[in-house]
């Protein structure tokens, strides 16, 4: 990218025609039929498919267009007419592969047939499905349960996540970590020790219902655009919407709703946030800390004056616990403190109490932004204490609303795929397939690298997702991964993961979500779980890419079984043919959850899971919602090496990616073209570094365990950003994360703050 080159912040709303013309482009991108595009008719409907993106929440009464700019390009990306087939491995070895960019080995197009790694020719190779399977199995049966790693990404169905859990316990371990270990999970930590649910307690319904949303650390417009239509109608009913985010975000900002004719041929559009508080990179702990100790403040003036309470205290006296200790807390904190943590002046954050405090029914919305560090799961649980002070948990409009990425990322961990055994239904697992489940604690995804590092893993069984490129520090990471003996890969297209291997390498062709499921039961549906703790049923609408690719629930039921042969009781070529029978046994190990789920799953507007908070039930341990002390307002406190000229590396996505998948290399919402080495930073640290728009400079991680961690060939693109911080795309800049560098409590790794240097600089 050259210093000429267009980098201005995207000066128009969110949504409308920029969003119309992106969809275009990328239906033409990969060449899909118009006959395919008009899938997109069927996207999040009752009758159709649930979207292979983000997960949120699919409404009763869908618009006509029922999907987003991120969704339309997700489901492009699967409906490409692009082929990879055994011609293409002929024409290229493995290690020519390696040097490809990433967005071009996905480009390249739907794999077609399994293969498997060929060592003399260092190409993949056809193998017959069944003989895929027996090999596998075959190893399996070879190697001790506890160095196997089955991962999930966020794609699997409900029905795909039961059995793969249900197998890897069979096979005798509880290593089940998903990809929700490296976003949410300090959520599904954070809310259960608050409010004894691990997910948010916010459905649809609330929108209608709520008098005041906060945002914190989630950007709607390229995370989960179809959100904005519910912000869309909520500021029209003149919700205020207050935002605390880094950076500056055009979906934060102003949205034109491409379905009205109205903000299509006006210049009309919606303001979003009516605040907007640049909260600096890990001070979100002192920002709601702050309006906290506003809100107690208040409440102790009206209890000193006779007036009324602006503290809930009846819900707080009922329903929780911890309140005088957190209250103490609150009053003692300087502002000198929250000022200088949070990167926010007093004032900003009295904006903010007064609308809190005038509200009556508030939502607080948050994503990766408070997750994705050292003290992650306290920002979680700082969010509940905020909300616990005027009551807003279990009543209409109000509760913690955490965004979940992947499209049935909560779904998977319903149903069993955790490496937590307390978290699963042993017993009843135990009890109704007749076999002792595996009592010792599983690994997480960072557990598992610490482990590959230790070469404590020799194989890894991947349902969809990129592990190579989406963990941290890569530079040790990849090694690892290469020295393992066996993966497994079921997956849709070719990426970095397939070609950084061992000896015994596969690949594993899937159908897509919007594939038609043809088994020996007629077609199949499946069903997921949205971020409202809504089930959802799901039906694919066109033709399967080639008559070759079999189903997610078809490959693990033939792996289960090659791997399992007698000791298993499971009937898996039955669960292969007809998926009902599988939803009738997770109605079994659930019965609370699924039953009569075969019906209910395709109620429109889905069927929501029980959540006890939602009624002010609260599974803790105290029997009560629990306050707690923050024990730091710093986001890292354990972080070696400061030093006056570090800066905080906060990684981000762009408008045309989704996790590690690279639709394009330009980010129209943040004015990057052509290139995605860029570091986005505030103009006052650029002039004190003697740095221009484009140069180029390399960044170094501070750390002390004797590990150089660097990336060169980034160029500095002026931002909107509070000083000493700064923006880099992920994964580009995973290197400079340290594996060891995550959330205390949940282990997700601390990507949005990583202590870096500028260690070369130089025009380009």
């Amino acid at each position: 990218m050259s210093k000429d080159d267009k980098s201005d912040a995207y000066p128009y709303a969110s949504g409308g025609w920029g969003s119309v013309k992106a969809v275009a482009t990328i239906l033409l991108q990969e060449k899909a039929p118009l006959k395919d595009s008009r899938v997109l008719m069927h996207q999040n409907k009752p009758d159709g498919f649930m979207c292979v993106s983000c997960s949120w929440a699919k409404p009763a009464d869908p618009h006509t267009f029922e999907f987003c700019e991120s969704g339309a390009k997700a489901t492009a990306w699967d409906l490409t007419a692009k082929r990879v087939t055994p011609d293409f491995f002929e024409l290229h070895t493995v290690s020519e592969l390696a040097k490809w960019h990433d967005h071009d080995l996905e480009e390249a197009g739907r794999l077609t047939e399994p293969m498997r790694y060929d060592p003399v020719t260092d190409r993949y190779v056809p193998v017959p499905w069944q003989e895929a399977f027996d090999a596998i199995g075959a190893e399996l049966r070879t190697l001790e349960p506890a160095s196997v790693v089955f991962y999930t990404s966020g794609r699997a169905s409900l029905e795909t996540s039961y059995m793969l859990q249900l197998f890897a316990r069979m096979y005798g371990t509880n290593n089940l970590p998903d990809s929700s270990n490296m976003c949410h999970e300090s959520t599904a930590v954070g809310l259960k020790e608050s409010i004894g649910v691990g997910v948010g307690t916010v459905s649809l319904d609330d929108f209608e219902k709520t008098d005041l949303m906060f945002f914190f650390g989630q950007n709607v417009g390229t995370n989960s655009p179809r959100m904005l239509h519910q912000l869309q109608d909520a500021r029209k009913r003149g919700v205020p919407i207050i935002t605390f985010n880094p950076l500056r975000e055009p979906g934060l900002l102003h949205f034109a709703n491409p379905q009205s004719p109205v903000d299509m041929l006006t210049p009309s559009d919606t303001q979003i946030s009516t605040q907007y508080h640049q909260v600096k990179t890990g001070g979100d702990t002192a920002a709601i800390l702050g309006i906290c100790k506003l809100v107690i403040e208040a409440d102790d003036r009206a209890v000193s004056t006779g007036g009324a309470r602006v503290v809930d205290i009846d819900f707080v006296r009922e329903h929780t616990n911890g309140y005088e200790n957190f209250a103490q807390y609150v009053r003692a904190a300087s502002w000198d403190d929250i000022e200088r943590e949070s990167g926010l002046p007093r004032a900003a954050l009295e904006a903010a109490a007064d609308e809190y405090i005038k509200a009556n029914a508030v939502i607080i919305h948050y994503g990766m932004g408070l997750t994705q560090h050292r003290m992650g799961v306290q920002n979680v649980r700082m969010v509940c204490n905020l909300l616990m002070l005027r009551g807003n948990v279990g009543k209409p409009g109000a509760g913690p609303s955490p965004i979940r990425g992947h499209s049935n990322v909560q779904g998977q961990r319903t149903v069993g795929i955790t490496e937590k055994p307390e978290l699963a239904p042993l017993d009843q697992l135990a009890k109704q397939f007749s076999f002792e489940p595996p009592r010792e604690k599983g690994m997480s995804i960072v557990e598992a690298f610490e482990a590959m590092l230790d070469g404590k893993v020799n194989a890894m069984i991947n349902l969809g997702g990129n592990l190579v490129r989406s963990v941290p520090d890569r530079i040790r990471t990849e090694p690892a991964w290469a020295a393992l003996g066996l993966t497994v890969n079921v997956t849709t297209k070719l990426n970095r993961s397939h070609l950084v291997h061992g000896p015994r390498s596969y690949l594993l062709p899937c159908l897509s979500r919007i594939e038609i499921d043809r088994q020996a039961g007629g077609e199949q549906a499946v069903s997921m779980e949205d971020s409202t703790a809504h089930f959802h049923g799901s039906h694919g609408v066109v033709e399967p890419a080639a008559p070759t690719i079999r189903s997610e629930p078809f490959i693990i039921a033939g792996i289960a079984k090659a791997t399992l042969g007698e000791q298993s009781s499971v009937d898996w070529d039955a669960w292969r043919d007809d998926y009902s029978r599988v939803r009738v046994e997770m109605s079994k190990t659930w019965p609370e959850m699924f039953h009569d789920f075969e019906s209910r799953m395709w109620t429109p507007g889905g069927v929501i899971r029980p959540l006890p908070a939602r009624q002010r039930e609260w599974k803790t341990k105290s029997g009560k919602a629990e306050f707690m002390v923050p024990a730091s307002l710093g986001e890292d406190p354990d972080m070696p090496g400061r030093e006056p000229n570090a800066l905080r590396l906060m990684t981000l996505r762009s408008d045309s990616q989704f996790n590690t998948t690279i639709y394009s290399l330009d980010d129209r919402f943040r004015g990057i073209k052509g290139s995605r080495m860029v570091i986005l930073m505030n103009p006052a640290d650029m002039e004190k570094r003697g740095l221009a728009h484009g140069d180029i400079i390399g960044l170094e991680t501070i750390a002390d365990d004797g590990v150089e961690r660097r990336v060169d060939g980034l160029s500095v693109v002026p931002f909107d950003v509070p000083q000493g911080c700064i923006g880099g795309y992920y994964p580009e800049c995973n290197p400079l994360l340290p594996l060891w560098h995550y959330a205390k409590e949940s282990k997700v790794p601390g990507a949005k703050s990583i202590p870096v240097r500028v260690v070369t600089a130089g025009a380009r």
